[in-house]
């Protein structure tokens, strides 16, 4: 079953970092077509800036980062979004990706910073770890 998530830009860091993780483990799910990114363009570009700010650190080279992102394009759901109702969140990076989620009608942002989306269950937003989201499909053990 093809389960829509949005990966907050944390998640998909985390997942680069290390192969041990639920991160990684989420992507790897992604890679066999059990889960869907949904993206919109202002998400993937802050992907891009937050991943080629940390290539160094994460053993990649600005092309690797590259083909990641294209990777991730292709197997993602592109959600355009038509409203913005800004502010919700405190913090005005973390709308976008609330605003994402709506927009696609999709329940999950998976997260390690929970507390930054507080207030996102009133629009119907679910807020879970990788782990949680590993452990909702079946994965976790």
């Amino acid at each position: 079953m093809l389960r829509p998530v949005v990966l907050d830009t944390n998640v998909l860091v985390a997942g680069l970092w290390s192969r041990k993780g639920a991160s990684f483990r989420l992507l790897d799910q992604a890679r066999r077509g059990r889960v869907e990114p949904v993206l919109s363009v202002p998400l993937v570009l802050e992907y891009e800036m937050v991943l080629k700010r940390r290539a160094g650190e994460l053993g990649l080279v600005p092309p690797d980062i590259d083909a990641i992102l294209a990777w991730v394009c292709t197997i993602g759901h592109h959600q355009r979004i038509h409203f913005l109702w800004r502010p919700t969140l405190r913090d005005s990076r973390d709308e976008l990706v609330l605003e994402l989620a709506v927009a696609a009608g999709c329940r999950p942002i998976v997260t390690f910073n929970a507390r930054d989306f507080v207030g996102a269950e009133r629009l119907g937003v679910e807020i879970i770890t990788p782990a949680e989201a590993l452990r909702q499909m079946g994965e976790f053990r």
